[in-house]
């Protein structure tokens, strides 16, 4: 996959695609390029406003572009629930989780997890396992999540997964990253044992990208010194959206692509061209996989019948 770039990105001419948090970020530079091989991509987006001007934008930068914008807000699982039951097409043949949110001040989502599990993973979670029957029905399906070497960071702790006995912003960053990585491999595991070889469940990581990921925890919480010091952080040593995306795209479309693969930069897993990437090694073991994959079917309320065997 050495110099691996855009133009190496395979005809997706027939193919339907849903990216979240596609309007800004990695997640517009990933629409856009599967828009431009020939996909329809929906953009799922939480503020319909945003999603809107970069639909519009999108159509501009890709003339002919068949894209369309559908609300989508991870934090809330009724409106993952009505945006799986309102999908309309029978095919769906990649779904890229990529939205998430990064060291914020504690909150809760709509339904009282903590925000950036709730968002990360949680929301995730559900929405894959409602167009699950969708994915398996679409030969050639990939399921791709977004995940961040900051996983690194912290293991998840199966007896506190909402943070309430404490709450440290960059350890539950970490925790969520490390649980997006968790959920592809029990994903990959389950479409295995159950036979569906054909639907591939994989990683990827953007490793420093300019996005504005890294200055939405400062400001919500009133920090300007924190968003400014991000905010030169990203202009001098981060790379691109665009670059970014690569390590994304190149998992969504890729034909070596392999379940429970990780997908990141070649340089130090920062920068650079796709290549395989390191992950730590809580993120292969199957018990925390099950254990985890267990909690969020209970507080999703989401169960993924279809790959009980």
């Amino acid at each position: 996959m050495s110099g691996w770039n855009t133009l190496d990105i395979p005809d997706q001419s027939g193919r339907v695609a849903v990216v979240t948090g596609a309007n800004s970020g990695l997640g517009y530079v990933t629409a856009r390029e599967l828009t431009r091989r020939g996909a329809r991509v929906v953009l799922a987006c939480r503020s319909e406003a945003r999603g809107a001007a970069a639909r519009d934008r999108m159509a501009a930068e890709v003339p002919g572009a068949d894209v369309e914008l559908r609300r989508l807000d991870l934090g809330d699982l009724a409106s993952v629930r009505e945006f799986a039951e309102t999908f309309p097409y029978d095919r769906l043949d990649l779904l890229v989780n990529n939205a998430g949110v990064m060291a914020l001040p504690y909150g809760t989502t709509a339904d009282g997890f903590e925000t950036q599990f709730g968002v990360n993973h949680l929301g995730h979670f559900a929405l894959t396992g409602l167009l699950l029957p969708t994915l398996l029905g679409t030969p050639g399906a990939r399921v791709v999540t977004v995940s961040s070497p900051v996983h690194a960071m912290a293991n998840i702790d199966v007896r506190d997964l909402n943070s309430e006995l404490r709450y440290r912003r960059w350890t539950a960053y970490a925790r969520s990253k490390t649980a997006n990585l968790l959920f592809t491999h029990e994903l990959a595991r389950r479409l295995a044992a159950r036979g569906t070889a054909d639907v591939v469940a994989a990683a990827a990581h953007p490793g420093y990208a300019d996005t504005n990921l890294q200055t939405a925890g400062p400001r919500m919480a009133g920090r300007r010194a924190g968003e400014s010091f991000m905010r030169i952080g990203n202009r001098v040593f981060a790379q691109s959206a665009e670059a970014g995306a690569l390590p994304t795209l190149y998992a969504a479309t890729a034909p070596e692509v392999r379940p429970d693969s990780f997908t990141g930069p070649s340089f130090a897993m920062w920068r650079g061209s796709p290549a395989p990437s390191w992950r730590a090694p809580w993120t292969l073991d199957d018990r925390a996989g099950e254990l985890l994959w267990d909690a969020s079917e209970r507080l999703t309320g989401v169960t993924y019948d279809a790959l009980k065997v």
